[in-house]
């Protein structure tokens, strides 16, 4: 089997191709966009890449060919010789990597999700570019008006953000400056458009059956469904709950060595804005749930660690309980989780 190396760029990528023996028979630049054409062409074969923009896409192009396929972690690409010494050119790289595969009969590779979940994700992704865009523009807005001496604007929701500062100024017969009035026009146009963001997130969620499934949870809307759903891609990528929360970093971490023994806070790996939702899903849980066991375990955390440690720790057993949902296909049992909670708290 021959060992295909690509390194990817926008354009153009350079591929590097070696026997089993690992001797090069074939080095060329291929236009990333005719990649697809070239693997058709070529026998099965092991093609090697390095996490990036395109990686997915041309995994898929790679798979679909019928050749084995290994996405390299960009963490660990280092380690296999891409910029080594601290020269760094497409050549050098794609030589290392196709060298790194002949090598080694595993070679470690990220998993590639399917175009369903980076579907979930892209939704995702834009619509919270959305939110970020119009908080930086209110932000903007609060400044400049401390600056000018104008207080500050009573408090209320961001939809009203614009006619609040309007108010704001005519109360104090204050005339906004040109440069002011369009950054508010702004903001209320991005309104309109994180409203229907948010009914395009709403609507995938509810024609996904694993999203409705994981929706009976407590917490747990449509934005935090498709994040869960798009970040595992398949449960069964991971053979407990334990592993599932590791893998999102909402366990805590360890600095031990020799005799000096040291756990740290939560090792905050894998995706972050899943982590993020998941924590905003249990202070929502806590706020609306009260009455729901897991909600009541995290107020008897409270008392003992406090309101962070507690929502914390909710996060991490609402990823355990999701997992165990998908796994089961089963929805949210409440009395289920009276027994877990005792067993728990025991």
């Amino acid at each position: 089997m021959d060992h295909i190396a690509i390194d990817l760029g926008s354009r153009e990528s350079q591929v590097c191709v070696r026997r089993a023996d690992g001797e090069i028979v074939e080095e060329r630049k291929v236009g990333t966009r005719s990649l697809g054409k070239y693997l058709a062409k070529r026998p099965r074969s092991r093609v090697v890449l390095e996490a990036c923009a395109e990686a997915f896409s041309v995994a898929d192009v790679a798979t679909g060919a019928g050749h084995e396929t290994v996405v390299v972690p960009a963490s660990l690409a280092p380690s296999l010789g891409v910029g080594e010494r601290g020269v760094k050119t497409d050549c050098r790289d794609a030589r290392n990597l196709s060298e790194a595969s002949c090598r080694m009969s595993k070679l470690p590779s990220i998993h590639v999700p399917a175009q369903a979940s980076r579907n979930r994700k892209s939704i995702c992704n834009f619509r919270e570019s959305l939110v970020e865009t119009r908080t930086k523009l209110i932000n903007s807005v609060r400044g400049w008006m401390r600056s000018e001496g104008l207080g500050v604007v009573r408090s209320g929701a961001p939809t009203s953000f614009p006619g609040r500062v309007r108010a704001h100024a005519a109360e104090r017969s204050v005339t906004l400056p040109a440069y002011v009035e369009p950054v508010l026009v702004v903001i209320d146009k991005l309104t309109v458009e994180i409203s229907v963001m948010d009914d395009a997130v709403k609507e995938a969620a509810e024609s996904d059956p694993t999203c409705r499934l994981l929706m009976t949870a407590p917490g747990v809307g449509p934005t935090v469904s498709m994040r869960y759903t798009a970040a595992i891609d398949q449960v069964s990528r991971f053979p407990n709950a334990h592993r599932l929360q590791s893998y999102l970093g909402l366990t805590p971490g360890e600095r031990s060595s020799s005799q000096r023994k040291r756990r740290t806070g939560l090792t905050k790996a894998g995706p972050s804005k899943l982590r993020r939702v998941l924590i905003q899903a249990a202070w929502a849980a806590r706020r609306y749930y009260k009455d729901d066991p897991v909600v009541m375990w995290s107020f008897e955390v409270e008392k003992r660690r406090g309101k962070q440690v507690a929502a914390t720790g909710l996060a991490r057993r609402l990823a355990g309980i999701l997992y165990a949902m998908w796994r089961d296909e089963k929805p949210y049992d409440k009395a289920h989780q009276v027994t877990r909670t005792t067993q728990a708290t025991a």
